[in-house]
């Protein structure tokens, strides 16, 4: 799995609550898509567009075990989210949604607006814009197919249902 996109970059503990207003929890995933990140950044539902990532610093996704927060940075097309360590719910969570969180040190010298490759099997993210490399541990192969396949519900259907019907 490959992936290319423009970064998003924000600061160290982002709370599930900045990534999506409890307040907004009444609507579904492509309703909220709108309100993800206003509270640091108003105009992010707007402008991400498919295949973007963020970059953040340490502690993405700590407060509380929303699991809607990582639903609706899939569902505004974020590619995967890379900072130098996550909240642990938030990172099961992301991959049970079927988003990559990429754990890389070295992420915070990566720019807002900087072009992105990301390698998912091999670990490397390419930053195109500033012609540097970054690692990050590959993904076992258990999570690879969860991600491949979309999200857990999707991976175990595939395995145990041969494809079956599609909840996204």
């Amino acid at each position: 799995m490959t992936e290319s996109g423009r970064v998003w970059k924000y600061g160290d503990n982002l709370d599930t609550d900045v990534i999506i207003p409890g307040r907004y929890l009444k609507f579904s995933v492509p309703d909220l898509v709108q309100h993800a990140m206003e509270g640091v950044d108003p105009d992010f539902g707007k402008r991400v567009q498919a295949g973007d990532f963020i970059v953040a610093g340490k502690n993405f996704g700590c407060g509380s075990s929303r699991e809607t927060a990582p639903g609706v940075l899939k569902g505004a097309g974020i590619a995967a989210v890379i900072a130098p360590f996550f909240a642990r719910i938030f990172y099961r969570n992301a991959i049970n949604f079927g988003l990559p969180v990429l754990e890389c040190a070295e992420c915070l010298e990566i720019e807002q607006g900087d072009r992105l490759i990301v390698h998912l099997e091999d670990g490397v993210i390419e930053d195109v814009t500033q012609q540097k490399n970054y690692g990050f541990q590959p993904f076992p192969p258990t999570v690879m197919e969860i991600l491949q396949a979309g999200g857990l519900v999707s991976a175990l259907e595939k395995r145990f249902l041969g494809g079956g019907a599609s909840h996204e």
